[in-house]
Protein backbone atom coordinates (compact mmCIF):
# COMPACT_ATOMS: atom_id res chain seq x y z
CA UNK A 1 0.00 0.00 0.00
CA UNK A 2 1.02 3.34 -1.06
CA UNK A 3 2.03 6.19 1.85
CA UNK A 4 0.77 9.25 1.21
CA UNK A 5 4.17 10.57 1.05
CA UNK A 6 5.11 8.57 -2.23
CA UNK A 7 1.87 9.35 -3.86
CA UNK A 8 2.67 13.15 -3.38
CA UNK A 9 6.31 12.65 -4.61
CA UNK A 10 4.75 10.57 -7.72
CA UNK A 11 2.01 12.89 -8.54
CA UNK A 12 4.66 15.56 -8.68
CA UNK A 13 7.02 13.92 -11.26
CA UNK A 14 3.84 13.07 -13.07
CA UNK A 15 2.99 16.82 -13.33
CA UNK A 16 6.52 18.31 -13.78
CA UNK A 17 7.34 15.26 -16.66
CA UNK A 18 3.81 15.92 -18.50
CA UNK A 19 4.99 19.59 -18.72
CA UNK A 20 7.98 18.16 -19.92
CA UNK A 21 7.13 16.58 -22.60
CA UNK A 22 4.37 18.98 -23.92
CA UNK A 23 6.87 21.40 -24.14
CA UNK A 24 8.85 19.01 -26.02
CA UNK A 25 6.21 17.46 -28.18
CA UNK A 26 4.95 20.64 -28.99
CA UNK A 27 8.67 22.04 -30.11
CA UNK A 28 9.11 18.85 -32.20
CA UNK A 29 6.27 19.43 -34.15
CA UNK A 30 6.09 15.61 -35.23
CA UNK A 31 1.92 15.48 -34.33
CA UNK A 32 3.18 13.20 -31.27
CA UNK A 33 1.71 12.73 -27.85
CA UNK A 34 2.94 11.77 -24.96
CA UNK A 35 1.14 11.58 -21.49
CA UNK A 36 2.53 10.67 -18.18
CA UNK A 37 -0.05 8.01 -17.02
CA UNK A 38 0.77 6.94 -13.81
CA UNK A 39 3.97 7.39 -11.82
CA UNK A 40 4.54 4.58 -8.55
CA UNK A 41 7.22 5.33 -6.19
CA UNK A 42 9.01 2.74 -4.24
CA UNK A 43 8.25 2.53 -0.64
CA UNK A 44 12.08 4.23 0.12
CA UNK A 45 11.26 7.06 -2.57
CA UNK A 46 14.19 6.13 -4.59
CA UNK A 47 13.05 4.33 -7.41
CA UNK A 48 9.76 5.82 -9.66
CA UNK A 49 8.24 4.02 -12.35
CA UNK A 50 6.81 6.41 -14.88
CA UNK A 51 4.10 5.06 -17.16
CA UNK A 52 3.71 7.17 -20.57
CA UNK A 53 1.31 6.45 -23.58
CA UNK A 54 2.03 7.71 -26.77
CA UNK A 55 0.07 8.18 -29.68
CA UNK A 56 0.59 7.58 -32.59
CA UNK A 57 1.15 3.89 -31.60
CA UNK A 58 3.72 3.51 -34.59
CA UNK A 59 6.27 6.11 -33.52
CA UNK A 60 6.43 4.64 -29.80
CA UNK A 61 9.26 2.32 -30.02
CA UNK A 62 11.29 5.33 -31.02
CA UNK A 63 10.43 7.46 -28.51
CA UNK A 64 10.67 4.67 -25.97
CA UNK A 65 14.20 4.58 -27.28
CA UNK A 66 14.82 8.18 -27.15
CA UNK A 67 13.54 8.65 -23.59
CA UNK A 68 15.20 5.59 -22.34
CA UNK A 69 18.71 7.72 -23.85
CA UNK A 70 17.73 10.69 -22.08
CA UNK A 71 16.63 9.43 -18.60
CA UNK A 72 19.62 11.38 -16.91
CA UNK A 73 18.19 14.67 -18.32
CA UNK A 74 14.66 14.01 -17.34
CA UNK A 75 15.96 13.21 -13.83
CA UNK A 76 17.70 16.30 -13.69
CA UNK A 77 15.02 18.10 -15.07
CA UNK A 78 12.90 16.79 -12.16
CA UNK A 79 15.82 17.61 -9.58
CA UNK A 80 15.24 21.26 -10.19
CA UNK A 81 11.53 21.04 -9.65
CA UNK A 82 11.95 19.41 -6.47
CA UNK A 83 14.79 19.83 -5.01
CA UNK A 84 13.58 21.93 -1.90
CA UNK A 85 10.55 18.81 -1.17
CA UNK A 86 13.29 16.13 -1.48
CA UNK A 87 15.96 14.38 -0.48
CA UNK A 88 17.02 12.44 -3.26
CA UNK A 89 15.98 12.45 -6.39
CA UNK A 90 14.15 9.62 -7.51
CA UNK A 91 15.38 7.01 -10.23
CA UNK A 92 12.99 7.17 -13.28
CA UNK A 93 12.37 4.32 -14.72
CA UNK A 94 10.16 3.99 -17.70
CA UNK A 95 7.17 1.71 -19.03
CA UNK A 96 5.21 2.14 -22.06
CA UNK A 97 1.33 2.08 -20.95
CA UNK A 98 -0.30 -0.05 -23.36
CA UNK A 99 -3.73 -0.32 -20.97
CA UNK A 100 -5.82 1.97 -23.76
CA UNK A 101 -4.52 -0.29 -26.55
CA UNK A 102 -5.77 -3.37 -24.25
CA UNK A 103 -8.99 -2.25 -23.29
CA UNK A 104 -10.06 -1.24 -27.16
CA UNK A 105 -8.78 -4.76 -28.17
CA UNK A 106 -10.89 -6.08 -25.88
CA UNK A 107 -13.59 -3.78 -26.65
CA UNK A 108 -13.50 -4.70 -30.33
CA UNK A 109 -13.54 -8.62 -29.60
CA UNK A 110 -16.67 -8.25 -27.25
CA UNK A 111 -18.23 -6.70 -30.58
CA UNK A 112 -17.17 -9.34 -32.49
CA UNK A 113 -14.89 -7.05 -34.37
CA UNK A 114 -11.50 -8.90 -33.69
CA UNK A 115 -9.71 -11.28 -35.44
CA UNK A 116 -10.85 -14.59 -32.92
CA UNK A 117 -14.63 -13.31 -32.22
CA UNK A 118 -15.75 -14.98 -29.07
CA UNK A 119 -18.91 -16.64 -30.72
Amino acid sequence: MESNRQRKIGQLIQEDLAEFFRQQAANAGRGLLITVSGVRVSADLGIAKVYLSIFPPELRKGVMKEVEENKTVYRNFIGQKMAKQVRVIPQLNFYLDTTLDDAERVEKELKGEGDNPIL
